[in-house]
């Protein structure tokens, strides 16, 4: 009875013909964390590449910051697919009998690849003499955790921290295209759905790229300005400026693919072209017109632009990235909502619409995507512990904070 009067109030809001078994929408909430998530592991990597590879020396500040971030996201990543699937334990036999010509099926190799041979490698050889000198001076477990972290390196010569800078920098550049990979395969999902015309576009890989470098600069900065305020340091300038730009000129790049694909969508007049209008008017009105584009896309270009070129105070200045980079999330996310959601509201005929109602409690509730959202920075909060970013915290002194090598 209950199930009964559940379907005849989702019914009671559907408009037009649908199918019945296309009332119930198949991919909920957990489906829109599981890219969310996805997009801030690349946009972090990709923003810690900014030091190693093209030497840009204002972001030196965030560069372990964001490789913790993309780690601790990272882990994280595939725990909403395995939440929603009704066998989680079943996944484990797509690494048992590989599938190439499922996309889905090779996120496992895509992930395995990113996690163990890119990410954790580029952070042990950030971190490998700082973890040796930490395994001396430390005292108790902690000492044994540093050692076996560290895997029993003791060597502090200058040529091996020369190898370690030289490994980290080779790893970034295996990272880079390997971060591209990761976030361009999740749109390459959905686009190569062709008998759903609201996915089935070939700018879609990119559009959700550039939208995953939007997100991760965001998010570091969100980060690293919140993490100085309670270390009671200010906020580097030159790095928040740096940041705010990269996010500005981020953020006009994803706008303009997506207006391109929307233009390319309305120029081909396919038989889609209809209903889809009416999914934008209607469902997707407030979500797309309103939180994505204007909120959270041009409200915060708005912000950064006027903040970044103008001669504002600098504390002015650091709220108002703050504020842009917060709003960039929320845009980000109802990025998200509307691709996954957005996608399943209309029917396979083309001539009606669903509608998706959320749940506080259950496996795709609000509450179980608040733990997955938030299970991410409490495991960052471990790593920042353990794996200190900041310039003060390292052991071994680096260069660019005045000292030489020979003094190390």
């Amino acid at each position: 009875m209950e199930e009964f009067e559940k379907l005849e109030r989702a019914l009671s809001q559907v408009s037009g013909f649908i199918y019945p078994n296309e009332v119930e929408l198949q991919w909920g909430l957990l489906v829109v964390i599981y890219p969310y998530i996805t997009g801030l592991v690349a946009g972090a990597f990709i923003l810690a590449s900014l030091e190693k590879v093209f030497k840009v020396k204002e972001v030196l500040p965030t560069y372990r910051l964001a490789m913790l971030t993309a780690l601790a996201f990272l882990i994280v990543a595939p725990m909403p697919l395995q939440a929603h699937l009704g066998h989680p334990e079943r996944s484990v036999s797509m690494f048992l009998t590989p599938n190439p010509d499922s996309a889905m099926a090779m996120f496992g190799f895509v992930y395995l690849w990113y996690l163990m041979v890119v990410l954790l490698l580029e952070i042990w050889f950030e971190y490998r003499a700082d973890l040796a000198m930490w395994s001396k001076q430390k005292t108790g477990s902690i000492r044994l955790f540093y050692w076996l972290v560290s895997l029993g390196s003791r060597d502090l010569s200058p040529a091996s921290i020369e190898f370690d800078r030289k490994a980290v920098h080779a790893v970034t550049l295996i990272g880079i295209p390997s971060a591209f990979l990761l976030h361009g395969y999740v749109g390459f999902i959905f686009g190569s759905v062709k008998a759903n015309p609201w996915w089935s576009s070939v700018l879609m890989p990119i559009v959700f790229l550039f939208s995953a470098i939007v997100s991760g600069i965001a998010l570091v900065l969100l980060i690293y300005y919140f993490s100085s305020l309670l270390r009671k340091k200010a906020p580097e300038m030159a790095c928040l400026n740096k940041l705010a730009s990269f996010l500005l000129y981020a953020l006009i790049i994803d706008l303009s693919l997506e207006l391109l694909d929307f233009v390319h969508r309305l120029y081909e007049s396919e038989e889609s072209v209809e209903i889809l209008r009416e999914l934008i008017s209607s469902k997707l009105f407030i979500s797309l017109t309103i939180v994505q584009i204007l909120l959270g896309t041009i409200g915060p270009m708005v912000m950064l632009a006027v903040a970044r070129f103008s001669t504002l105070p600098d504390e002015l200045k650091r709220i108002s990235y703050f504020l842009a980079a917060l709003l960039v999330q929320v845009g980000i996310f109802s990025t998200r909502w509307n691709v996954v959601i957005g996608g399943q509201l209309f029917s396979k005929s083309l001539r009606g619409l669903t509608v998706y109602k959320l749940e506080l409690g259950g496996a795709e509730g609000v509450f179980a995507a608040l733990g997955l959202l938030i299970l991410p920075f409490i495991i960052l909060y471990v790593l920042i512990k353990l794996l200190p970013p900041w310039e003060e915290a390292r052991a071994i002194p680096t260069a660019e904070s005045g000292v030489r090598d020979g003094e190390l």
